[in-house]
């Protein structure tokens, strides 16, 4: 390979915010945060940085992630991915309150021998903020760094970074609790790194929205004082809002056998709106070439502190074959799909099935779109704000209270529905369902009666800020349902909550009687336009 190859940004599209990395060998692997979506936390492995596959998932078993009630953007936050004496480490928080002054944070650690897992059973470490990660000294001895979250109203709620041993032997933290930094300015996100005789310091600053960025500090002692690179941010768009890669900010770094240095973090890729700029596709993740100045500072490889689209690849890094997903699932296996994901738990037999009827994705209608609890509902990631979701449904319900269709989520305070359901007199009936920051609308004017279609095909054509929804009995001849809705509201962007994930589409039942009415679904196909 030469030193012309280069990778193109971002490396994982979509929603894939919080990254973390960790080079074992001539494999590369990112872990990046899930919230309230089930399974959790994607692993994704690479050879040469520029093409990346689909590992896995590190938290796929009911019993390690019980996210039932979890508030929209709570659950797993920020997983750290490391690699330590024969084995992988992760750490991760699963956040249960937010939009208040309390975070109720929970911080785990598991461990396993290969990426591919088994992984251990969690084992608990702390409650006293977000962000863990762990940091293997010289010596031997581990150490947890986090945020310290402050809930009282006299004071800052990131209230500085801390330190405290972690016992591999006794599973837990030992010793005092150190605050190796505080600042005037919202950091967090920390990762400790050890190099020529610096304990090094990396920061997220300024939080995740428009200000975000990334900040060094060094230090001679693990404890501090923790000094912060007077040049600034090692990386930010907070001050170039033309820049096509915005709120850069949370990273790690990871260097090559050849000793060349890469920084993964997160950006988002904005769409114009009338009101301002918004973020569907959530946060994605990116990477940057870094190189250490002669006084022993961080800076980007380019120049500046600016993220840029195109960087060039490790000079000698093998070229990675990785495998794609196909955009459109038959539903011919036994099991989802790593695309897939599910709202807060499991897809499990009692609601969800590949078998009972083999080549369909079988879903029995729970509760509504609007619960943190129920949800019959699978669904992948956006990848492009240009790009068309088609799916074939066969469903015959019976009540007003029986629902299936075709959804576009951002969460469940806002959502934009397809679906067919029954009207007394009428019988199958497709229409909208909107939520819209909260407020719920069914309009009237978009109910088409389809009781004597053949078949129910829906469809939905993302284009930047334009959404539509169409319908078609046979796949030839496509109605349009409603009118062209703002997509963009499916974004971090938009609304007055605090937000963090990304947009996705999908297929759903409800039923809200509790008969778990059956909606099967033939295919789905999610591609490029």
């Amino acid at each position: 390979m030469t030193s012309e190859r280069h990778l193109h940004n971002p490396v994982l599209p979509g929603f894939h915010p919080d990254p973390s990395i960790v080079r074992v060998g001539a494999q590369y692997y990112i872990a990046t945060s899930t919230f309230e979506w089930f399974p959790g936390v994607p692993v994704h492995r690479s050879t040469d940085l520029v093409d990346w596959e689909h590992a896995g998932h590190l938290l796929d078993r009911a019993g390690t992630l019980d996210l039932r009630g979890t508030p929209d953007s709570g659950g797993v936050w920020a997983p750290s991915l490391s690699f330590h004496d024969g084995r992988f480490w992760l750490i991760y928080s699963i956040v249960r309150t937010v939009g208040s002054p309390y975070k109720d944070v929970d911080n785990y650690l598991i461990t396993a021998d290969a990426i591919e897992g088994p992984w251990s059973e969690p084992v608990f470490l702390n409650s006293s903020g977000f962000d863990p990660s762990l940091f293997h000294d010289d010596d031997g001895r581990t150490w947890l760094v986090n945020l310290q979250w402050d809930h009282r109203p006299d004071r800052p709620s990131f209230g500085g970074i801390v330190l405290q041993e972690y016992d591999p032997e006794a599973r837990a933290l030992v010793g005092g609790i150190t605050n190796i930094l505080r600042h005037d300015e919202l950091i967090e996100g920390p990762n400790l790194y050890r190099r020529d005789g610096w304990y090094y310091l990396m920061l997220a600053e300024g939080g995740t929205g428009w200000n975000h960025g990334i900040r060094m500090a060094r230090s001679r002692s693990l404890t501090g004082p923790y000094a912060l690179d007077p040049a600034g941010s090692l990386l930010t768009t907070r001050d170039d809002p033309g820049a096509p890669l915005q709120k850069a900010g949370h990273g790690e770094l990871v260097d090559t056998p050849d000793g060349e240095w890469y920084l993964v973090h997160l950006a988002s890729r904005p769409v114009a709106t009338p009101e301002g700029p918004r973020c569907v596709l959530g946060r994605e993740s990116c990477l940057q070439r870094v190189e250490w100045t002669a006084d022993g500072w961080l800076r980007l490889a380019h120049g500046d502190n600016k993220p840029r689209l195109t960087v060039p690849a490790p000079r000698s890094a093998p070229v990675m074959a990785a495998l794609r997903a196909p955009d459109r699932d038959d539903f011919e296996a036994s099991a989802l799909g790593p695309g897939w994901s599910t709202l807060r738990v499991p897809a499990d037999p009692s609601w969800l099935s590949l078998t009972e009827r083999p080549g369909r994705l079988r879903l029995r209608g729970r509760q509504s779109p609007h619960s943190r609890h129920s949800q019959s509902l699978v669904a992948r990631r956006l990848t492009s704000v240009h790009c068309r979701a088609t799916t074939a449904l066969e469903f015959r319900p019976e009540r007003f209270s029986q629902m299936a269709g075709l959804i576009c989520w951002y969460d469940t305070t806002t959502h934009y529905y397809l679906r067919v359901t029954h009207e007394e007199g009428r019988g199958r009936v497709l229409g909208l369902s909107i939520t819209d920051d909260g407020v719920h609308t069914e309009p009237a004017d978009c109910a088409v009666g389809i009781e004597d279609w053949p078949a129910v095909l829906l469809r939905a054509d993302f284009d930047g800020a334009e959404l539509r929804f169409s319908a078609s009995p046979d796949g030839t001849d496509w109605l349009r349902i409603g009118p062209v809705l703002d997509a963009t509201k499916l974004s971090d962007d938009y609304g007055d909550r605090l937000r963090f994930t990304g947009a996705f589409v999908g297929v759903c039942a409800q039923d809200l009687g509790g008969t778990r009415a059956v909606a099967d679904f033939d295919w789905f196909e999610l591609t490029g336009l």
